[in-house]
This record gives structure tokens, C-alpha cells and sequence, in this order.
């Protein structure tokens, strides 16, 4: 499993189709991909760093400080292009990116796991499969990824 995430002072989720939208304040986006042997344990992990990493500046402008210790907020978008493997031609290839009855339960067991490690009321997510307008409005910039240790190479 492959977590970007994006330190943010706002993010937001739109999908015209669906009439569907959601918008965060300060915290992070994680576009989130589910490679096709990923299970729970990896659900686990990487959410588990990503509610605990420390990305945020404290008093002395050290990024010192958790989601939970800023009162932050957490959008998390599904983004199967993440297991894009653009080695051979220019076509990428998505044959490592899991299919959509295992990516979906481990999408919602990543994004329960969150809620869990958040608050309830500090998580929205995007719709898994939705064809999305994603902003980002990213804070330093940070990004940083985050991998399962079971996943981080081929």
C-alpha cells in the first residue's frame, strides 16, 4: 500500500456526477493506492503512520507535531494510478494496482482505521472509482510517501 501525503491548509473532493463534495482545513491529503497483494495488516500500518506523523510545526517551526496535535483534518482520495509502472514504453501499466474487490474493503478498512486514529469527525474521503476534481492547497509544500513494509519495492 502507498500513501502520498500532503500537508495542507485546505483540500477538497468534487464529483460532478454524483453531486457529491467534501472539504477539509488545515491537515492532509492522502491519495491512497491498494496494490493487488495488500490485506489488512498494510490497511493497518500505513494508516496508523499517517495519523502519527509528524508534518506539522510546532512553536519553533520544527515539524514536530501529529494530525491529532493540531486538531487537523484528513481527506483521503483512492488513486489507483499510483501503482502506474511507466518503465517500458509510455503507456503506463497498472498491473500492480489491486482490483476493485480488494481494493474497495481495504479503501474503507484504511479510511475506518483512520477515524479511529483521528476522530470521526476529522476524516472525509473521495468516492473509490469516481472519475474526481481534487484540490489541494499544499502547505511548504510537504509531501511525503509512505509505503507498507511489506510493498516498498517490486
Amino acid at each position: 500500500m502507498r500513501a502520498v501525503v500532503q500537508r495542507v491548509s485546505e483540500g477538497g473532493v468534487y464529483i460532478e456526477k454524483e453531486n457529491y463534495s467534501a472539504e477539509i482545513s488545515k491537515g492532509m491529503v492522502i491519495l491512497l493506492g491498494i496494490k493487488s497483494d495488500d490485506n489488512s495488516a498494510d490497511a493497518e500500518f500505513v494508516a496508523d503512520k499517517c495519523s502519527s506523523l509528524r508534518i506539522f510545526e510546532d512553536e519553533n517551526e520544527k515539524m514536530n507535531l501529529s494530525l491529532k496535535d493540531v486538531d487537523g483534518e484528513v481527506l483521503i482520495i483512492s488513486q489507483f494510478t499510483l501503482y502506474g509502472d511507466a518503465q517500458k514504453g509510455n503507456r503506463p501499466s497498472f498491473i500492480d494496482a489491486a482490483r476493485p474487490e480488494t481494493a474497495i474493503p481495504l479503501y474503507e478498512e484504511f479510511i475506518e482505521r483512520m477515524k479511529k486514529n483521528t476522530g470521526e469527525e476529522k476524516v472525509k474521503a473521495g468516492v473509490f472509482g469516481a472519475m474526481m476534481k481534487v484540490k489541494i492547497l499544499n502547505d511548504g509544500p510537504v509531501t511525503i510517501i509512505v509505503e507498507s513494509k511489506n510493498n516498498k519495492t517490486k
